[in-house]
C-alpha cells in the first residue's frame, strides 16, 4: 500500500476520540463514593485506552498493515453494508434521548431493543418489545430498588 493511500485517519480519530474522552471525564471526581470509585475513573480508562489503541493504529498504519474486510460468520464480503440496519441501530441508540423521560427506562429500554434487534434480521416483534420490557424492567429493578439508585426518567406514575 503507498503511503498515500494508507488510513491515518484512522488513528487519529481513534485517538482524538480518546481525549475527548480523557477531556471530559477528568472534570468528574476520579475516587470517593461506594466503593472508593469515583464516577470519572470508567470514562478516564476508557479515555486512556481509546488513546492507546490510536497511537497503535497508527503504527500499524505507519508499517503498512493492510485493512481488508476480514471473513465472518453469514458475512458476504461482496456486498455493500446495509444502510438500513446502520439507521435502524443509530435510531434505536437514539431513541432513549427522547423516550426516557415520557415513557421512563423500562419502555424506552424496550423499544430500543426492538429497534436493534430488528436491525440485526429479527422478525419477531412483539417477542423482541417482550425481551427489552423485561430486560429494562430488571435493570430498573435492579438499580432503583436494591442499589437504591434511581435510574433517570422513571415516569410519574411508576415512583413511590
Amino acid at each position: 500500500m503507498s503511503a498515500a493511500r494508507r488510513p491515518y485517519w484512522l488513528g487519529g480519530a481513534v485517538a482524538a476520540l480518546g481525549l475527548v474522552w480523557l477531556h471530559g471525564a477528568l472534570t468528574l471526581p476520579q475516587t470517593g463514593g461506594y466503593a472508593v470509585i469515583g464516577p470519572g475513573l470508567v470514562p478516564t480508562v476508557v479515555g486512556a485506552a481509546l488513546v492507546l489503541l490510536g497511537i497503535l493504529l497508527l503504527r500499524a498504519v505507519a508499517r503498512g498493515e493492510p485493512f481488508e474486510p476480514q471473513e465472518g460468520e453469514d458475512v458476504d464480503l461482496g456486498q455493500p453494508p446495509s444502510r438500513r440496519a446502520l439507521g435502524l441501530t443509530a435510531l434505536g441508540s437514539a431513541l432513549p434521548i427522547a423516550l426516557i423521560r415520557p415513557l421512563g427506562f423500562p419502555v424506552s429500554a424496550a423499544l430500543t431493543f426492538a429497534l436493534v434487534a430488528r436491525a440485526f434480521g429479527s422478525r419477531r416483534l412483539l417477542l423482541d418489545l417482550g425481551l427489552g420490557l423485561l430486560l429494562g424492567v430488571a435493570c430498573w429493578l435492579l438499580f432503583s430498588l436494591v442499589l437504591g439508585l434511581p435510574l433517570p426518567g422513571t415516569p410519574n406514575w411508576l415512583r413511590r
